[in-house]
């Protein structure tokens, strides 16, 4: 018997946050960091790893186990499609709730993208055009995710390397629409912004000043690599590299706008050795506290 998925949320998922890591930094934990990651006081609040990499069991749910015991986790996901014009697909839901039965992540997120259709399942995140019969596709399969899993989700904004020409609202104003309408969270990778705001050519710091600081429950890192389009450069969200400096700047100037939100380093190719990624951690929490000092030294005038 299927699923039924109500268009009505449930007055259960509009529960409480679930509790927040006292430290809000955190890296991606991928394979290669299983090991070290036991063994080594890393002083980190959180660790982040994708759900789909456990739904099969074995070695690697055996590093999550051992993990969880020592830190709290976010499962960021990349296979639900939340923004296909079908509905998300119940099997990939079922696995994802039986996960978060077990290891109770804090936060449980995904894309305002697409990848399936049909039978088709892409291996990419694919954008969208910000119309208004598209946010409407997207926010039945948010409320789908949320009423089946009954939990809040966070949504990442994307990356991406075509605009469209029909777009009704900015990506800003639809992520905020979106967060409005389903009463999910969004989680703002602060990289993407940057990749976007270079590739489409606008201000990202006007785009994190139109998001609603209610709606951010937390924050990515990355770095990307420039590439030739021809004759123009244009970037790519490879997280394969340390946070650039401008990328830095996006992320103070969020810090202040939207505070101590959780914040997450990622990097998922070419890994380099762990220290790295905690050192990229380190700065990022050299950027909150500067701001909370900021904040109590304005408040003390």
């Amino acid at each position: 018997m299927m699923q039924d998925f109500s268009s009505e949320r449930p007055a259960s998922i509009l529960f409480p946050p679930a509790a927040i890591p006292a430290e809000p930094v955190g890296i991606g934990l991928r394979a290669p960091y299983y090991q070290e990651a036991l063994k080594t006081d890393l002083n980190l609040g959180w660790l982040e790893v994708h759900p789909e990499n456990y739904f099969g069991g074995g070695i690697h749910r055996h590093f999550l186990s051992k993990i969880r015991e020592r830190f709290q986790i976010s499962f960021h996901g990349v296979g639900l499609s939340l923004g296909s014009a079908q509905p998300v697909d119940e099997n990939h839901l079922r696995q994802l709730k039986d996960l978060i039965s077990i290891y109770d992540p804090f936060h449980v997120s995904d894309h305002a993208s697409w990848s399936t259709s049909g039978n088709a399942h892409l291996g990419d995140l694919l954008p969208l055009p910000y119309t208004h019969e598209t946010l409407s596709a997207l926010c039945c399969n948010i409320d789908r995710t949320q009423n089946y899993l009954g939990r809040r989700m966070l949504l990442e904004n994307p990356s991406s390397y075509i605009a469209f020409d029909q777009n009704d609202v900015s990506e800003a104003e639809f992520m905020n629409a979106a967060a409005q309408k389903t009463g999910c969270l969004l989680l703002l990778d602060i990289n993407n912004i940057f990749v976007q705001a270079f590739n489409h050519d606008f201000d990202g710091f006007e785009y994190i000043d139109t998001i609603n600081p209610l709606y951010v429950g937390e924050m990515h890192l990355a770095g990307h690599t420039e590439r030739a389009a021809g004759s123009e450069i244009i970037l790519v969200d490879t997280h394969n590299k340390p946070v650039c400096g401008e990328v830095w700047d996006l992320y103070q100037h969020a810090v202040r706008r939207f505070g101590a939100v959780p914040t997450l380093i990622e990097w998922d190719q070419d890994f380099p050795p762990l220290h790295i990624l905690v050192a990229e951690a380190d700065k990022a929490r050299t950027v909150i506290v500067r701001a909370e000092q900021e904040r109590l030294f304005h408040a003390a005038e």
